[in-house]
């Protein structure tokens, strides 16, 4: 069964792969098996095969991309299906990178983790999505697991991978939450220490079952709950990269932003744990778009990472700098917009001047 990723901006060096579509959960707030129906998975060769393709086209750094990635394989009748692909991609010569999203929390099993640990390209890193700290809520939303399960998830991910660095969804203002809901959330996040927490304000989305929920909140609480929030993740961020100085860090040196800026001399790009990472570049030997350079962590703000690499650069030109510098001669050195492969899309962040 054909499954396609609509290409929205293509890089010589990163893509995602989808391993399914629609989702087999019922989550209050969301929309999507309304839109997308019920789960149905790609065969696993159909996947190795594209991204076998990607990777000899350049591609070094690969996104498996599911509504809940954990459920893959069960409408084949394989419940470890998941756990062998990431081996599976790690047998993949030239592929260097291999990250997923999303997960879920009450499919998460212990053999994912163990692929992930032992698996060489599989990076440290994992994006969890939380929603709420409170069991309330969770419940409400229709989450099958408790704050507990979810907390033991990301203890027993850094005893086999102590360095990963985890990620989070967070919805503040769900209908009914009330300020000791809140303050469980608080609890959670300060115990969990995510080194970056994407957070929303709940709003209604016509069609879902939490949009006809009684107790929705005033925009004020809300807010104010949303900025207390802020002032926690951001804390834990910041305290988070702090740790990450003085190590020596590996990035790939991303696409638009890997140009070197001639205001700030930086070149940017994600280490492997995918912190974003700015680089001062005082030597030769620039880096293409798709190479991989080691640098050293001099400083740290809550988004993203200050690094050297030296007066003697590191630099390891790979497939994918030279995919990159084959289609900027092609196209005259205009910019690259598409590879033509279906599944390809950006994961370059701009460059933003920091003051």
């Amino acid at each position: 069964m054909p499954i396609h990723v609509k290409v929205l901006e293509a890089t010589a060096y990163a893509a995602w792969v989808a391993i399914s579509v629609g989702c087999n959960n019922t989550c209050t707030f969301c929309i999507v098996p309304s839109l997308r129906g019920k789960e149905r998975d790609r065969r696993p060769g159909e996947i190795l095969s594209e991204i076998k393709a990607l990777v000899s086209e350049g591609v070094i750094e690969i996104t498996l991309l599911g509504q809940n990635v954990n459920t893959y394989g069960v409408e084949f009748g394989d419940k470890g299906a998941f756990a062998k692909l990431l081996r599976a991609c790690g047998e993949i010569e030239g592929l260097e990178r291999v990250r997923f999203t999303s997960p879920h929390p009450a499919a998460f099993t212990d053999d994912v983790i163990e692929a992930m640990a032992q698996t060489k390209n599989v990076m440290p890193q994992l994006h969890m999505p939380l929603q709420s700290g409170s069991d309330a809520v969770l419940k409400a939303m229709r989450r099958s697991y408790r704050s507990e399960k979810f907390l033991g998830i990301l203890d027993r991910v850094r005893q086999q991978i102590p360095d990963a660095a985890i990620s989070t969804d967070i919805i503040i203002g769900f209908p009914g939450e009330t300020e000791e809901d809140f303050q469980e959330t608080l609890r959670v996040v300060r115990e969990a220490r995510f080194a970056i927490a994407y957070t929303f304000q709940y709003s209604k989305r016509p069609g879902t079952p939490a949009a006809e929920l009684p107790d929705q909140l005033p925009k004020s609480v809300v807010q104010d709950r949303y900025e207390r929030l802020l002032e926690v993740v951001n804390q834990i961020a910041w305290e988070e990269n702090q740790k990450q100085i003085g190590k020596t860090v590996e990035v790939l040196i991303g696409n638009s932003e890997g140009r070197k800026d001639e205001q700030t001399n930086r070149l940017t790009g994600r280490s492997k744990d995918n912190r974003l990472v700015h680089i001062d570049w005082t030597g030769e030997n620039l880096p293409r778009p798709g190479d991989l350079v080691e640098v050293e962590v001099l400083d740290a703000k809550p988004y993203f990472l200050i690094a050297t690499a030296g007066t003697e650069p590191k630099v390891r030109r790979t497939i994918a700098g030279d995919a990159f510098e084959r289609a900027e001669l092609a196209s005259c050195a205009t910019p690259v917009v598409a590879t033509g492969v279906a599944g390809s899309v950006s994961l370059s962040v701009s460059v933003k001047r920091n003051d």
